[in-house]
Order: structure tokens, then C-alpha cells, then sequence
């Protein structure tokens, strides 16, 4: 594991990161949006071939941006994803890989090494870092140097939501929460217009994961209305629930399509569409009923692939492009520091890919790791959670559990996944292959891959008899 070289926020200042890289901001420094839905599969959008789900705004938003077809989340559960993505590091060695546990406030993040940079910084939404309670006040100094901040720590009671605001009182959005922390999000961007600092803004939804049924009213009885196309690997006797779900699931996806569009227009109405990055993404996908399971947290394309979208005019253009690309959730960090052209700390773990998306390099991973650290929540073992470690490149996925191999699928000749060939002889040099490059990622992160209770007694956490975190709400 690389040595952290800045261990604080403070400890940026004192080795003069402020003073140097403030000095070099200037009008051409890039505004950064960072917008990410919660439990979005890639699957699930417009412009990737799901004609059931109305999604014009994301479409057009494609089509101005690069789209990243091999975007894997690499935990697939909320706290875990959001550490890694905020530090650049895998979860084992953050700490946060199980939920409601705690991102230590010591850790170098994204915040505030914008922040010492000259940038202002914002945080609207869910935060799921915090482990002190899902309804508690995060203090200032646990906030990793975001300025602005209106945030409660998890929620998904959409319309009875509350947040804390930088002034540490607690309010309540009115209506569907994420319309609401939209608006937000575009006064803040309006209000930059005229600021000679550049901005950092996170806006981070609960939508579209469950409850389904708490989805806009209006936008549900749309798809009540439409002949729905279940996937192919849902089992048939789970299709029916399965068509339940996907009308409340679209339906969040068409609430948060319309936002997307509100956010386009804040960001072209300020004068900054030229030369802001946006990024829009999920922490991880849903099963919903794909193999006959639920939620997330297992290795199966439903659950690990999501979308990304990065928008940036000034450098990429405005004429969309798809890339195949491997970028796992720990590329974010150092990958969004590059195009800012801000330095990446050696505490990073992932690969910065800005070259690889500006389009001076080739793109040389061979694969991305796919993990489970201990299984809880969602992903109990009493319904099949076990740990796992695996790779998913630009054609297969492979995974292994305690035991040993358990899953091989060609993802290119198989999508939907229907066919184990992990024992199938013909597969043996292509296992070896995988294999192999399992091996590389594991030891590049320091893993050896034990029994999930070994990390949980490492990080001294208290588990309930599900092998969760317990958490107040």
C-alpha cells in the first residue's frame, strides 16, 4: 500500500499545498459537478438501449459527453463505494467496507485537496460516511472540508426527508427530496456566477433505490401504463414482482432525468457549461430480480456496472463518444484531479485516466477488481452472502469465493449471464489468465482475502448477528 504523504488537511497546509496551488488558480480553472444517483444499474437508461425508461434529458447529456461502457463499481453497497470514491483508495484499506461505519476525518480526500487548491466546495444530499447514526449531526470537522453542506448521513424516506445545514441546524426538504436537493444544487451553481473561485459540488441522490413505491405519483402511473420488458435472466416466476418494481424503479429514473435537465440549465444560465466538468454516475446497480435476487453487493453486471458520463467542453468537446475502458470506483478521485490538472497524493490507490480520456494515452488495464469484504446488510449468509474477490475486464468476469472459483461469465457473448463456464474445460487458459490477474489486484491492495469476520475484528467494529454494523436512525 503506498505511504499517505499528506495524513490531514492540515498537513497540506503546512507543506505549503494551499499557498502553491492557489496562487495557480485562474479563470480557466474547471468548475467540477459531481452528480451521483443511488442504485442505478447502466442498463437502465435511454441511450443505452432500455426503450421502456424515459430518460431525454441523460440522452442529450450522452451525447455530449464521454460515456464509459466498463464503469464498475467496485463494492457495491453505498458506504464502501463512497469512501473509496472520495479517498481514491480501495475500501479494504479505507476502512469503510461495511456500512455505517466511519471514513476517518484524518484520511486525505477529494474536498480538501480541491479546497486547499483555491476551490470552494459543496455537499448536498446523502453522505453514508459518518457511522455516528443515520440521523445524527456531522460536526465540521468530520465533514473533510466541505464548505457548503446541507446533509443527513442516510435516508430513503423520500418525502419526509431532513438534512443539516453548515450551520448545524436541522431542516426538512419539501416534497420528493431530490427535486428539492436539485434546486439547491442549482441556486449554488447560480450563485457562483461572478465568483472568481472556481467550485467543487457533490450532489448526492437517494433515488432510484428502494422503496420503489415512493416514487413521484404521477411518474408512476406512467409506467403502469406502458408494456415493460423484464430481463432475461429474471426467472419467470419472479417477473411479475420483478414488473412491480421496475414501475416505481423507471419512475425515480424519470424524476431524476428531470433534475439533470434543471442542473444543464444552472450550469449554461451562469455562463459555466464550457468549462465545468460534470460527472454523472451511481454508486452501484440493483438486481431486481436478475438470477432470482435482490439489492446489490453481488459480482453480477446488474449490480457492479453503472453509468459515467463526463462532460467537459473546454477539453473534450461537445460531440459525445463511448469508451470501453476498465475504471473501477477507485480511478475517480485521481482521475477527476488530472483533469483539473491538480496533483494525485501517493495515497491514491486507483489510476489517474485523465490521459486516457483527453485521449494522449492508451488505456493499458487489464482488468478491475470486484470485491466483497464481509458479507451484511442486503447480502446476509443466511440468503447466500459470502465474501468474494474477482476481476471483471472488457469480455469476461470472473470471481472466487473461500473455496475457490465460482463464477466465469463472456460477458460479450453472454450479457444477461445465463452460462457458468467456471468448469468448463475449454475455459482453462482463459481461468489461468483471469486468474492471474486476480492475483495482481490482490497484492497490489494488500488483500488476502480472509474470512470477512478477520477484518471486522482488524477494524474493531460490532456486528449483530447478520454480520451487519448496527446503526440508529
Amino acid at each position: 500500500m503506498k505511504e499517505n504523504i499528506f495524513s490531514s488537511f492540515s498537513a497540506l497546509a503546512a507543506l505549503g499545498f494551499s499557498a502553491v496551488f492557489a496562487n495557480s488558480i485562474t479563470a480557466q480553472a474547471p468548475n467540477v459537478v459531481f452528480v451521483f444517483a443511488d442504485e442505478l444499474r447502466a442498463c437502465d437508461l435511454g441511450f443505452k438501449g432500455n426503450d421502456d425508461v424515459i430518460t431525454p434529458n441523460i440522452d442529450r447529456l450522452a451525447s455530449q459527453s464521454v460515456v464509459f461502457s466498463n464503469a464498475i463499481s467496485v463494492c457495491p453497497v453505498s458506504s464502501p463505494y463512497r469512501g473509496s470514491m472520495l479517498t481514491g483508495r480501495y475500501p479494504l484499506n479505507t476502512g469503510v467496507f461495511v456500512n455505517d461505519v466511519l471514513l476517518d476525518p484524518e484520511t486525505l480526500t477529494m474536498p480538501k485537496i480541491f479546497s486547499a487548491s483555491g476551490y470552494e466546495t459543496a455537499y448536498i444530499g446523502k453522505w453514508h460516511l459518518d457511522g455516528h447514526g443515520r440521523s445524527s449531526l456531522i460536526p465540521e470537522e468530520r465533514r473533510h472540508g466541505f464548505d457548503y453542506w446541507k446533509v443527513l448521513e442516510c435516508t430513503h424516506d423520500y418525502y419526509n426527508s431532513y438534512y443539516w445545514d453548515s450551520n448545524d441546524e436541522k431542516r426538512k426538504w419539501e416534497g420528493y427530496d431530490a427535486y428539492a436537493q436539485t434546486d439547491d444544487a442549482a441556486g449554488y451553481i447560480s450563485s457562483r456566477k461572478g465568483n472568481s473561485k472556481p467550485f467543487l459540488l457533490f450532489l448526492s441522490w437517494g433515488p432510484p433505490h428502494t422503496p420503489f413505491n415512493k416514487a413521484p405519483e404521477h411518474l408512476k402511473k406512467i409506467y403502469r401504463e406502458k408494456e415493460l420488458k423484464i430481463r432475461a435472466n429474471v426467472p419467470e416466476e419472479m417477473k411479475k414482482s420483478a414488473l412491480n418494481d421496475l414501475i416505481g424503479y423507471y419512475a425515480h429514473i424519470t424524476a431524476l432525468d428531470s433534475c439533470i435537465g434543471v442542473l444543464q440549465q444552472a450550469i449554461a444560465d451562469a455562463g459555466f457549461e464550457e468549462n465545468t466538468i460534470f460527472i454523472f454516475t451511481s454508486d452501484h446497480g440493483a438486481m431486481i430480480r436478475s438470477h432470482g435476487y435482490n439489492n446489490k453487493q453481488r459480482p453480477y453486471e446488474e449490480s457492479i456496472r453503472v453509468p459515467l458520463l463526463v462532460k467537459y467542453p473546454a477539453v473534450l468537446g461537445n460531440k459525445g463518444r463511448n469508451t470501453d475502458m476498465l475504471i473501477g470506483t477507485p480511478d475517480l478521485m485521481p482521475t477527476i484531479l488530472g483533469l483539473c490538472r491538480l496533483p494525485v497524493p501517493s495515497s491514491a490507490e486507483g489510476d489517474d485516466k485523465s490521459a486516457v480520456v483527453t485521449g494522449r494515452s492508451k488505456d493499458r488495464t487489464n482488468a478491475v477488481l470486484v470485491a466483497c469484504y464481509h458479507p451484511f446488510g442486503q447480502y446476509t449468509r443466511n440468503i447466500g452472502g459470502k465474501e468474494f474477490r474477482g476481476v471483471r475486464t472488457k469480455q469476461y468476469t470472473y470471481v472466487r469465493d473461500l473455496k475457490g472459483p465460482w463464477l466465469l461469465f463472456d460477458n460479450l457473448r453472454d450479457p444477461y449471464q445465463m452460462t457458468n463456464l467456471v468448469n468448463d474445460p475449454s475455459t482453462s487458459k482463459i481461468r489461468k489468465r483471469l486468474e492471474r490477474d486476480l492475483s495482481n489486484l490482490l497484492v497490489k491492495t494488500d488483500d488476502e482475502f480472509l474470512n470477512g469476520e478477520e477484518y471486522i475484528k482488524k477494524w474493531g467494529y460490532t456486528i449483530d448477528e447478520t454480520g451487519t454494523v448496527p446503526y440508529t436512525r
